[in-house]
């Protein structure tokens, strides 16, 4: 990880002393194994189907507040990854850091109970973290026509993306508590995997689609 100070100049830089010109998406889920990487990989996959590549200054990562620091994914996981045609390889498990929450831009929970933890961590992390299908529900309520284009920037999209989410918190309530939810399949058979893989794939759509105002190819 890189540190603060590290040769940007105090108009680059943000308070947290981080370039201003990325944007880092943060996974979060417990061990870092099979959910946060497989959600992380596909955010990966999914921004390079629409842009042809991954850059404008968008970073993806993941870890767990559990997280098994060094492993490797499930083999389980890295199977689903490959049935969508994304990239499982190099990836090794983070346990949750301050430096982790501090550097995010958006934080993106499997569970309500991660939401907290990572709310909990302080870092003014409120407004910027959020449960993956709780984010997917306020995208889909956000005229994309308010965001600025992508011309202007990924970056500024993405955060006027997350700064409109925020605003529309506490009007568009989960209709179950278990909406906002993604299960852990961690010891579970392939065909779990699949339909975690499959909920994490539909919640992600929108929020790409949004992120970089290119929908999925049909």
């Amino acid at each position: 990880m890189g540190g603060i100070g590290t040769g940007y100049s105090a108009e680059e830089t943000t308070t947290f002393g981080f370039p201003r010109d990325t944007f880092r998406i943060l996974h979060v889920s417990t061990g870092n194994v099979c959910r946060s990487p497989i959600t992380e990989r596909l955010t990966r996959h999914f921004v390079m189907e629409r842009l042809g590549i991954l850059g404008g200054g968008l970073i993806v990562e993941s870890a767990g507040t559990w997280g098994h620091e060094g492993a490797p994914m499930e083999a389980n996981a890295e199977a689903v990854l490959a049935e969508f045609g994304a990239d499982a390889s190099g990836f090794t498990g983070r346990e949750l850091l301050d430096e982790h929450v501090i550097r995010a831009d958006l934080v993106l929970t499997a569970t309500r109970d991660h939401r907290a933890q990572v709310i909990s961590m302080g870092h003014s992390a409120g407004l910027r973290t959020f449960t993956l299908k709780e984010f997917t529900r306020l995208v889909r309520a956000i005229d994309p026509t308010t965001l600025p284009p992508l011309e202007d920037g990924l970056v500024a999209r993405a955060r006027a993306l997350v700064r409109a989410a925020a605003a529309l918190r506490g009007w568009l309530l989960a209709p179950t508590a278990e909406a906002d939810e993604v299960y852990d399949p961690y010891g579970a058979p392939l065909p779990f995997f699949r339909s975690i893989g499959d909920e994490i794939h539909e919640a992600l759509d929108p929020v790409v689609t949004a992120l970089t105002g290119v929908p999925a190819h049909m």
